[in-house]
């Protein structure tokens, strides 16, 4: 088993170093839980107004992931860190591109956890508040965001478990539909091809943004990248197996919810799949089946995506680009308590002014989600490009065309994702992320206070910046003191350009990491 050695002491400023617990099982199971939640068990529904063009969308979709999921397993190799978009981001630009990034994917984790809370009601309320009364609707809801909050709270090693388990349930009904299912789809229920009353490059693009929230979570291995174990093999070998194995679900088992319930009862529905199921086999029992295995999907997804919530402020704190409370890691399994506690308080604020205030509430949130999440893939793209063109004369000219090409179709893939959510989303998300230069400036204001930050930032030097390889000291967080440990302590240097400023460029990687293997 591996294990880390604990953080540097509170004088030295820096924060705790977590514990390598997840393996290449938990890390896939991430992958795919934080894919594969209620959105696609809602999805139908929220694309039956675009009609069967929406089954192109998904295509189309599924392609564009598949590149990001390509460009994060190649970026993953490169900076082997916690972190995800965030710290490629932040090595390849610099400090307010990182913070950018963890601000937008911050917001899409939370906001996400409110989709999927809604979505997942909607198969709850299949056995109990069969009339939809908000009031319980909401309890419902935020009963949904706790409980994987308080999985999260017991350590990474029990949420992995329960991912896995859950993971391996929710498997289940998808399977089915995506291959018993489409034994009796019927032509006559799927409609008007392009349903939308827009050209069929609109509806495509519209039904697209609406798809892309089924991929979000694609990026869930590299983003704890420092909790998984062999992290240069595994973060990749999970994001892209992952990513196929949902793809492959996802098209099938769409297309047969599209042919097994009519076109008309599909946008009314709350739950498709289980109508689906009671459509084919008869009965009610099928659909129940499903609607229990739904519910555990749901489950499951939230506690990958509560982990995440976590986990990205967590190393854009440790930088000091992120308050520092989300830096603290708490008890004998090295719990972010406050990241897990803030996030979850959001997602159930979120959930609770939908219900009150929206008429489509699933689909605007999922909207606000994926625009907040594609800003992150599209810096993330960026960053392998600009990667490859300053390293192109290390690499062969076949292997230099094939990951330009792949990192270019992703970026290409996010900016349509942006065009496709439409105006009032983009402005919506666009004011959001604004709402971070206020905190960006405190922070970098707190940090110029703050001796300690700038005996930190005076003491390094700037060697030429770069992807890192290797371990190095934590930058200072302007006065951010980590628990007490009495473990030993490694120091390590701090790589990137760096002249006077606190956080920098830091990496978790394998080489000289103070990582111990017991037989």
């Amino acid at each position: 088993m591996f294990r880390t050695t604990r953080g540097p002491e509170p004088q030295d400023g820096g924060a705790q170093e977590p514990r390598a617990a997840l393996g290449l099982p938990a890390a896939s199971a991430l992958v795919i839980g934080s894919i594969i939640g209620t959105g696609v068990f809602a999805l139908p529904s929220a694309l039956a107004p675009y009609g069967p063009i929406a089954i192109v969308a998904f295509v189309v979709v599924t392609v564009g992931a598949l590149a990001l999921a390509l460009t994060f397993g190649a970026l993953s190799k490169r900076v082997r860190a916690s972190g995800g978009p965030y710290v490629y981001a932040r090595e390849a630009f610099g400090e307010f591109a990182g913070f950018l990034n963890a601000w937008s994917y911050w917001i899409t984790a939370w906001a996400g956890n409110a989709a999927i809370a809604v979505a997942w009601v909607g198969y709850v309320e299949v056995f109990v508040n069969t009339g939809h009364r908000t009031a319980w609707s909401v309890v419902i809801a935020l009963a949904g965001l706790w409980l994987p909050a308080a999985v999260n709270l017991t350590g990474a090693r029990n949420t992995g478990a329960f991912q896995v388990v859950t993971t391996v349930l929710k498997f289940v009904p998808l399977v089915f539909m995506a291959t018993v299912g489409l034994l009796f789809v019927d032509s006559g229920n799927f409609g008007a091809f392009n349903a939308s009353g827009r050209s069929a490059t609109g509806a495509v693009s519209a039904a697209g943004a609406i798809a892309l929230f089924s991929y979000l979570g694609l990026e869930a291995a590299s983003v704890v990248a420092g909790r998984v174990r062999d992290p240069e093999r595994n973060v990749p070998r999970a994001t892209v197996y992952g990513t196929l194995v949902c793809a492959v679900i996802y098209i099938l088992g769409t297309l047969a919810v599209f042919g097994t319930v009519s076109h008309a009862d599909l946008g009314s529905s709350t739950a498709p799949f289980t109508d689906a199921a009671n459509n084919i086999l008869g009965g009610s029992w099928g659909g129940d089946a499903v609607a229990v295995a739904a519910i555990v999907s749901g489950i499951g997804a939230l506690n990958g995506w509560t982990m995440l919530c976590a986990e990205m402020p967590y190393a854009a704190a440790r930088d000091g680009l992120f308050p520092r409370s989300f830096a603290r890691l708490r008890g004998e399994r090295d719990v972010p308590v406050f990241g897990i506690l803030a996030s979850t308080v959001l997602a159930s604020l979120i959930t609770v002014f939908s219900y009150t205030s929206f008429e489509d509430v699933f689909t605007k949130i999922v909207l606000l989600s994926v625009l907040t999440a594609v800003i992150p893939y599209l810096f993330s793209a960026a960053a392998q490009l600009y990667w490859l063109v300053r390293d192109r004369g290390r690499l062969s000219r076949r292997a230099l065309v094939r990951d330009v090409t792949v990192a270019g179709l992703a970026m290409a893939f996010s900016y349509w994702s942006i065009q496709g959510s439409g105006y009032q989303t983009v402005y919506y998300g666009l004011f959001v992320l604004l709402l971070g230069l206020p905190v960006y400036v405190w922070l970098k204001r707190d940090g110029a206070a703050s001796p300690a930050g700038s005996a930190a930032g005076a003491a390094t030097t700037a060697p030429e910046a770069g992807p890192v390889t290797g371990r190095q000291d934590p930058p200072a967080t302007g006065g951010e003191r980590a628990p007490e440990t009495t473990a030993p302590t490694r120091k390590r240097r701090v790589p990137g350009p760096r002249t006077g400023r606190t956080g920098g460029p830091r990496e978790t990687g394998r080489r000289d990491t103070g990582l111990r293997h017991h037989d």
